[in-house]
């Protein structure tokens, strides 16, 4: 917070929204402001239903007195959409604004059949789940999709996605924000875009491993692809490209054609994509790596082989990304994040990286499982609404 004495209502709602003030006296001591102005700008974030006053607190004064009475963000006065498209399939979910799912679908839905059919579809799916939900269109305050693909932030647009045909430099914000006013009446709403696998490390960061400062998550489905978070904030690189390993070349890959149209690639031999196409050769039915993950999970032998020999692949090139980045939660998550995949990371990680690097590192699978980029995307629509900036200027919306 710059210059403490100017703290503003936005600022106030921060220090509550994250706990490190929440009492009208705690705010005054943090930030230096009168209690008349502290009082002032809080009534501002009271009348558009902001906050709320909790139980009260305990008494600090020895003399004893009145107990302080907390402040709360009151997260029931909007309701958040989020949505996770893989190449095949799609989880979309309305959100409380503490992250709390009210309400959730899955089913099929394939990026190949293009932008506007399939952001039409989502606007279908969120007028369901509102009434599943049991709110109203008027209460959603903001969309957050993950995608299968590279994002720049700016604009919210995917740039040459290898796996997403038809979708590069398409107005996703536009459509989505369209999609649902068509199907639910809502007036426009802000729509948030990023990386599949950067949500998901954010959803999981923010939800079991908050006090990590380097977080890494590897989602091994379709394609493979990594979220970094640090210090609490997604690291995105300068045009949204960071993470993106599955496009490393790899020497056991010389001879196999990814589908970014390159030989080599990490994800053309240690997919789910690339051992569906190994068990399809060998007789066995796999088109993705979803059907992988069935066969997994059944136990079948040559699947959890293939799927160990992937991991190692895997873990070979992980052993470049711990010795660069230093994270202290490795996080395998995707089709492929079952023990078979993560023997095989464990023996080449350790194999091949540094002991320094991995002494206080933990290779973990994901707690959220699918629900993680949905966590993540709502997560960020959040993060995004009520930074103290655009706090100041949305009170300002609503002339409160």
């Amino acid at each position: 917070m710059s210059g403490r004495s100017q703290a503003s209502a936005g600022d106030l709602l921060e220090l509550v929204r994250t706990g490190r003030a929440t009492t009208r006296g705690a705010l005054q001591q943090v930030t230096g402001l009168s209690r008349a102005t502290v009082g002032q700008r809080l009534d501002r974030l009271f009348r558009a239903g902001w906050l709320r006053e909790g139980a009260g607190g305990p008494v600090d004064s020895p003399l004893g007195g009145r107990p302080s009475i907390t402040l709360e963000f009151d997260d029931a006065h909007a309701v958040v959409l989020a949505a996770d498209l893989d190449t095949r399939h799609a989880r979309a979910a309305v959100l409380t604004l503490t992250g709390e799912i009210l309400a959730e679908h899955s089913g099929t839905l394939a990026v190949d059949d293009g932008p506007d059919a399939v952001l039409g579809e989502l606007g279908r799916w969120f007028g369901e789940l509102l009434e599943k939900a049991g709110h109203r269109a008027a209460e959603v305050c903001g969309i957050g999709l993950a995608v299968p693909g590279p994002v720049d932030r700016e604009t919210g647009r995917v740039v040459q996605p290898p796996i997403m045909p038809g979708w590069d430099g398409y107005d996703i914000r536009g459509r989505l924000s369209r999609a649902l006013t068509e199907h639910t009446g809502a007036p426009p709403v802000p729509v948030l875009v990023d990386n599949d696998a950067n949500l998901m490390a954010y959803g999981e960061q923010r939800t079991g491993h908050p006090d990590c400062s380097a977080f890494v998550l590897v989602k091994v489905s379709t394609g493979i692809g990594a979220g970094v978070v640090v210090d609490g904030s997604i690291y995105r690189g300068i045009d949204g490209g960071a993470g993106d390993i599955g496009h490393i070349r790899v020497p056991e890959g010389a001879q196999a054609l990814c589908r970014c149209g390159s030989y080599g690639c990490l994800a053309a031999v240690a997919s789910g994509g690339a051992v569906a196409r190994r068990l399809a050769e060998s007789g066995v039915p796999a088109a993705s790596g979803s059907d992988v993950r069935d066969l997994l999970a059944s136990g079948h032998p040559e699947a959890a082989a293939l799927a160990r020999e992937a991991g190692r692949r895997v873990g070979d090139v992980l052993a470049t990304v711990v010795t660069l980045l230093n994270p202290g939660v490795l996080m395998i998550a995707g089709d492929l994040a079952g023990t078979p995949f993560l023997t095989g990371v464990r023996e080449l990680l350790y194999q091949r990286a540094l002991p320094r690097s991995t002494a206080h590192l933990d290779v973990v699978t994901s707690r959220l499982g699918e629900r993680a980029g949905l966590v993540g995307a709502g997560a960020l629509v959040v993060e995004y609404l009520y930074a103290p900036e655009r706090v100041e200027e949305r009170l300002s919306a609503l002339g409160v």
